[in-house]
């Protein structure tokens, strides 16, 4: 199939354009329409050469368990409403902390995705920062509030600005530091850390994949009392695999972070986690009571995230750690590395312009000006051979590519090469 739905595929989804039936449609043919119509307009993002956004394949082990789990249809918020739920989460957070190298009191609540797991752990420290200023904000909320200060770098990722939006933390009051020229925060220009201070590091750039420099920044907030969040999303998996874990050093001392699995790590959607290094800060945050709430000495899953109602995503997680083993994630995490230094040297060969180190998984493509950039991306994506995204980078049109799935061989890079090249002299790449 192609890898962005054709035009008539598009064009058959009206067929979804109808009022709610009267009477009930049987299961059969609710099922022959997805299939007939709906499957062919999905994005193949689960195959080889899906390179748009960081979006991770399906590993067997956890799409087979994604479907049992499905039929049981668990509500993890308490151990009394499933125990199987509430034991692999326990397992989980216990793999995640060793494979990840995080400190022993390290705990870990499974939601939807990153973007959520950043709002747990922002808010957990801007709780912890306004209780040290002895401010209690879950009795007295925000109305008069001391002041805390929020430092960003400018490379930070859009979710993040999203997430102290929610919190209350405006983006007018917050302090951006200048990045270099991969996206990394500038350790020279972070003014002075205090016991006021929300810092927000990242572990892998959107664009560039580039990482913050943790230890010396995470040392210096450390000795402040100074909260770090770190925004992993895609990039924490780094920390898994010993040829790329110089990455992330120093990653260990900051007191949040938040990651996907359905990203590096090929788990189903929606898959994301937030780890804190504060057990009893986190659960604050999140807390809930209700007479009907039945707390158990086993794991309550609902006590590290917002929801209560949620599923039961870690299995799935569970599933993959199982199924690869700690030498599987550090071999994925290396491999889509190695692929994407491959995918970047054979473009630049081709005449392409690479405008990033190339130190994770994603390569920014530079094809001569913005127009013809532009031009490209958009003949690449009708091609249906291959899709990737496009961005803005240092003012420039690029073009963004995130090698993300296990399913992407070099035979598949190198047929997306050869479609890139094809297209790209239809627009003079040889002028």
């Amino acid at each position: 199939m192609p890898v962005f739905p054709k035009s008539e595929a598009l064009q058959a989804l009206s067929i979804f354009d109808e009022d709610l039936n009267h009477n009930p449609t049987s299961t059969d043919e609710i099922l022959r329409l997805l299939s007939d119509v709906g499957s062919k307009a999905t994005v193949a993002q689960t195959g080889g050469r899906y390179f748009g956004f960081v979006n991770g394949g399906i590993l067997p082990s956890s799409l087979c368990t994604k479907w049992l789990t499905d039929a049981w249809d668990q509500n993890a918020a308490l151990y009394v409403i499933s125990p199987i739920a509430s034991k692999i989460e326990e397992i989980c957070e216990r793999w995640l902390r060793k494979l990840l190298k995080f400190p022993e009191e390290t705990v870990a609540g499974f939601i939807s995705g990153s973007s959520t797991a950043s709002m747990c752990g922002l808010l957990a420290g801007r709780n912890y920062l306004l209780s040290n200023l002895g401010y209690d904000v879950t009795k007295s909320g925000l109305f008069n509030a001391p002041e805390i200060k929020v430092i960003i770098g400018e490379g930070a990722h859009s979710t993040i600005y999203k997430a102290l939006s929610i919190l209350g933390l405006g983006n007018e009051r917050l302090i951006k530091v200048p990045a270099d020229d991969q996206g990394r925060i500038r350790i020279d220009l972070i003014p002075e850390l205090d016991n006021q201070t929300l810092l927000i590091l990242q572990a892998g750039n959107v664009n560039t994949g580039a990482f913050d420099a943790f230890e010396g920044i995470c040392t210096k907030a450390n000795k402040a009392r100074a909260w770090v969040h770190v925004d992993g999303a895609f990039g924490l998996w780094a920390a898994a695999c010993p040829s790329m874990d110089h990455l992330t050093k120093g990653l260990s001392l900051a007191d949040s972070w938040s990651l996907d699995a359905h990203k590096t790590l090929n788990s189903p959607y929606d898959n994301g986690i937030i780890l804190c290094r504060h057990k009893e800060i986190l659960v604050n945050a999140m807390h809930m009571t209700g007479s009907y709430v039945i707390y158990n000495e086993n794991r309550d899953g609902m006590l590290y995230t917002p929801e209560m109602s949620k599923r039961a995503r870690a299995i799935e997680i569970w599933a993959t750690l199982k199924g690869l083993g700690s030498i599987g994630v550090s071999e994925l995490v290396q491999e889509l590395h190695s692929k994407a230094v491959y995918f970047a040297d054979q473009l630049h060969e081709a005449g392409f312009e690479i405008l990033n180190e190339v130190v994770f998984n994603q390569v920014l493509v530079r094809y001569h000006s913005d127009e013809k950039t532009e031009e490209l991306i958009k003949r690449i994506q009708i091609s249906g051979i291959c899709w990737v995204g496009g961005a803005k980078w240092s003012e420039k049109s690029v073009m963004r590519i995130s090698v993300c799935s296990y399913k992407t061989t070099y035979t598949d890079i190198d047929k997306s090469i050869d479609n890139m090249v094809l297209l790209g002299k239809s627009l003079g790449l040889n002028e």
